[in-house]
């Protein structure tokens, strides 16, 4: 009777996603990806086989849509779900729309201003100009300056400007909703981007005001956990985290090459358990060749050094291939190495790939994956 109750929900909601299609312009869109893993140094074992889901996309379904108002206006609105496709479990928290989910007002002449979940402006306007165009594996080790956008903004107001000149302009603030104190749990950020021809550029700003339920002093975040790995882990009672990044890439025929520069620092309060600021400075540098219009090869380098309350450092190398089988469906390998040296503020520095969020109990860490995605 359950699977019978759930099919009719399931049926219900299809019929009215291609209903609403024909009147009111909705889509519903996914991605599926899920691949073979081999990991070496993997939680201090000294190998490890797995599933690995999400390795070139997150695994998402959504519908996205919008209403002709008239005047040059529209209502839009994206409910974005992730999930993980190895054992169908809820993503982000156990949210029901975890990757995004807002509802807004868009003019050709004035943009678009949306409220909800939402990705901050650096990672709409950066995070395409970088290697995490193609893997989250290129992305900083333990994704300390949101650079796989590891991090949402809930209760979040969004501008995104038109298009002037080449030139995109977004502005974002998130409400903390803490009773008796506007700021607290607040979130913001800034970011432009410009494109000319072959050439492309963005840079960007992002506060959040790092809430902490186990200390009686702070609210709750607007922001998703930045903590995921012993990368940053001593640092989860940070006042407030700040972000300054930028980058750039060119396209020279089928080869486009990338760099991009963060500052992260991660600030205590009387509250904090560390006492000094942690800063994280990272550099990196990519380069992706469209062999034919069906395989795209890709290697990139990614360095990142910590001082403030620690002194450690990550050298991180990733390779990988694609080949589309169709429009929609295409086949992967990807592979990279990184090496950990120094101090992480609990210890040695431990080896963690990417946004991948294993780590290594180690110093370095190799990792090889081999999968499939479906895009709809």
């Amino acid at each position: 009777m359950k699977r019978l109750f759930l099919s009719a929900i399931s049926l219900g909601v299809c019929a009215i996603a291609i209903n609403a299609h024909a009147e009111n312009s909705v889509t519903l869109y996914g991605i599926v990806d899920t691949g073979i893993a081999y990991i070496h140094n993997s939680g201090g074992h000294s190998s490890q086989w797995k599933m690995s889901a999400g390795n070139l996309s997150g695994n998402e379904w959504g519908l996205k849509g919008n209403e002709d108002l008239g005047g040059d206006l529209s209502a839009v609105f994206t409910l974005e779900n992730s999930f993980d496709i190895s054992s169908g479990q809820l993503q982000n928290g156990g949210r029901e729309f975890g990757h995004q989910a807002f509802v807004g007002i868009s003019s050709g002449r004035l943009g678009t201003l949306t409220l909800g979940r939402q990705y901050d402006p650096v990672t709409d306007l950066l995070q395409p100009l970088t290697g995490d165009q193609f893997s989250g594996l290129f992305a900083t080790p333990g994704d300390v300056d949101n650079y796989d956008s590891s991090v949402r903004i809930n209760n979040a107001v969004k501008w995104v400007s038109p298009v002037w000149g080449g030139l995109t302009v977004e502005a974002l603030y998130a409400l903390g909703g803490i009773a008796g104190s506007v700021g607290s749990g607040q979130s913001y950020s800034a970011a432009l981007a410009y494109t000319a021809g072959p050439l492309s550029l963005a840079g960007g700003y992002l506060h959040v005001d790092n809430g902490n339920v186990n200390l009686s002093a702070r609210g709750t975040s607007s922001a998703d956990t930045f903590f995921n790995s012993s990368v940053n882990a001593a640092y989860a009672s940070s006042r407030s985290i700040n972000i300054a990044r930028a980058g750039g890439q060119y396209v020279f025929g089928p080869v486009t090459v990338g760099a991009a520069y963060s500052f992260s620092e991660y600030s205590p309060d009387a509250s904090s358990t560390f006492k000094e600021s942690e800063k994280y400075q990272n550099g990196s540098i990519f380069a992706l060749w469209q062999v034919s219009p069906t395989f795209q090869a890709v290697a990139g380098y990614n360095y990142t050094k910590s001082n403030g309350d620690s002194s450690a450092k990550y050298n991180q190398f990733n390779v990988g291939v694609d080949y589309l089988l169709s429009k929609r469906t295409d086949l992967y390998a990807t592979a990279a190495y990184t090496h950990a040296s120094g101090e992480n503020g609990n210890g040695a520095a431990q080896a963690v790939i990417g946004s991948y969020g294993v780590d290594a109990g180690a110093s370095s860490q190799a990792l090889v994956i081999v999968g499939v995605r479906h895009k709809f």
